[in-house]
């Protein structure tokens, strides 16, 4: 909080996550961006849920070559997510910064909130510049109200590995004064990139500082944050089960059996043909039982 709770803000940095990410998926440096961008958003947005089960998703669909974004955050500071092309490359913009604009390109913002395991809000907007800083702060004005000042950033070293990732999140609250108002904007008119705050050493309480200079600022809590996938062999057989008998025993009929990948972890589930038949057993199982159990009368 700051200058007398007028403001309320968040930071994170999140090198090490976007870099587990990044080797998750062998992403692009562009892709890469796109989705340590993304992520370090949906940590901040997701921090701001009241219940420990509540979830976000931020989900960007376009028609630039990444063809869009996917990524959830809990409100503990997991966060997982995958861009659907991860090996896309383009020009570097006239600055030297990667073009996460281009990549992305035109296309709907979508952010879910999964509330108390039962209450599910959505909002959704048109992308603005495909940046996701710029996107995520015109959401926050068009779909919630809240002025609000994003900033994100990924610096990428020339092996591609991650060398920084984060940002921070600014938002003015309703009763905030004109005068306080015109000098953070004054502040972040000239605040430098988040990247090269980053670079010099910044840590999430300097990203803060830097952003609310001149304003009493009060670090109210601190959360660790990890990228982190709850993907589970119950879940893939589940999966499988939907599939039907005919499928499950098509997929027997291949020597070496099949694989599931999780989409937001990259890590694959083998299914050897006599894993496969346990699994139809299984689902002949259930049909038999369904079979058995006569339906209850209507209660009147």
């Amino acid at each position: 909080m700051a200058a007398g709770e007028q403001f309320r803000a968040f930071a994170v940095t999140s090198r090490n996550l976007v870099e587990e990410a990044r080797k998750a998926h062998r992403t692009s440096p562009i892709a890469t961006a796109a989705l340590g961008r993304t992520m370090s958003a949906a940590l901040m947005m997701a921090y701001m849920l009241k219940g420990e089960d509540d979830l976000l998703t931020i989900q960007i669909d376009s028609d630039g070559p990444l063809k869009g974004i996917v990524v959830t955050a809990d409100s503990r500071g997991g966060v997982k997510g995958y861009v659907k092309n991860p090996l896309v490359v383009l020009p570097a913009k006239d600055d030297g910064h990667l073009n996460v604009g281009a990549a992305v390109g035109k296309g709907t913002l979508t952010v879910i909130r999964d509330l108390d395991m039962k209450n599910t809000y959505t909002g959704q907007i048109d992308l603005h510049s495909g940046e996701i800083a710029e996107d995520i702060t015109h959401y926050f004005a068009e779909s919630e109200q809240i002025p609000s000042s994003v900033g994100l950033g990924v610096l990428i070293n020339k092996d591609i590995s991650v060398r920084e990732a984060g940002g921070f999140i600014v938002q003015v609250m309703p009763f905030a004064t004109d005068e306080t108002v015109a000098k953070l904007e004054e502040n972040l008119k000239n605040i430098p990139h988040v990247t090269d705050m980053m670079r010099d050493g910044a840590g999430p309480e300097d990203l803060l500082e830097r952003a609310l200079a001149g304003f009493d600022v009060e670090i109210t809590d601190r959360r660790d944050v990890a990228f982190r996938c709850n993907c589970t062999r119950e879940r893939t057989d589940r999966a499988l089960l939907l599939l039907g008998e005919d499928e499950l025993s098509e997929l027997m009929m291949q020597k070496d059996g099949t694989s599931l990948q999780c989409q937001f972890c990259g890590k694959k589930y083998h299914y050897s043909p006599a894993q496969l038949l346990s699994l139809k057993e299984e689902l002949v199982s259930q049909k038999i039982r369904k079979k058995e159990t006569p339906d209850l009368p209507e209660a009147k």
